[in-house]
């Protein structure tokens, strides 16, 4: 198993680590701050560093319970020591983003009682589709700036880690719910919202910066689709 060190910390840029097995360009880590695509967050990227190589990291991606970095080339050894650097303005821009997204799905969820049926997290721009009846785009301007009220307060967000025996299924906006897994991280955004969420976040919802709001799609019955991006 790969320690998930940005499962703890979203803000390690660099680390070390030590190679355990490769299937060609395929590489597996003892531990990891390069997060793997999922939840609609894309993977991080970046370099790794070994035996006097660079090698640039594409994609991770988790693979029957592994965790797969994707390198250019091969070269890479079971048993070598790493330093991996993750590009940290990508991976800033999506925290940014999908501490927005949540900002947004908790004041929608909150007016309407709508969840959340899909998204996609990019650099350029983020969607979030939701269980909406109505379709009304001068109502989801009025959502996405009350999101912006809150996130110019500034408040704190928490992460930290239940069982999932104990974790309280209301909690989770998804339509999917919580999901199969034995430990259920919990991303609490000041009194905004507090939800499962296994992907990275900002720190302060005063680093999102604002929600801009791009269009809004009918995408088939109780299902809107929503575009924004952020300054």
């Amino acid at each position: 198993m790969t320690e998930k060190l940005f499962s703890k910390n979203s803000y390690i840029k660099e680390f070390e680590a030590a190679v355990i097995a490769v299937n060609g360009n395929e590489i597996e880590l003892d531990k990891t701050a390069f997060y793997p695509e999922g939840g609609g967050q894309p993977s991080d990227t970046g370099k790794i560093f070994s035996n006097g190589k660079e090698y640039y990291v594409t994609l991770v991606r988790k693979q029957i319970g592994k965790t797969v970095h994707l390198v250019e080339e091969e070269g890479l050894k079971p048993g070598d020591k790493i330093r991996g650097i993750i590009d940290w303005d990508r991976r800033h821009t999506l925290m940014r983003m999908h501490t927005a997204a949540h900002i947004l799905s908790a004041v929608i969820n909150r007016k309407t009682g709508a969840l959340i049926t899909g998204n996609q997290l990019g650099i350029e721009q983020s969607r979030i589709d939701f269980s909406l009846d109505n379709f009304d785009k001068a109502q989801i301007v009025n959502y996405v700036e009350e999101a912006n009220n809150e996130i110019n307060r500034k408040q704190e967000i928490k992460t930290y880690f239940v069982d999932k025996n104990h974790a309280d299924a209301s909690l989770s906006k998804l339509a999917a719910g919580i999901g199969n897994v034995e430990e259920v991280k919990i991303v609490e955004i000041g009194d905004v919202d507090k939800q499962p969420d296994g992907g990275t976040h900002v720190r302060n919802t005063g680093e999102v910066g604002k929600i801009i709001f791009l269009k809004a799609e009918n995408k088939g019955k109780n299902n809107r689709r929503i575009y924004f991006n952020l300054s």
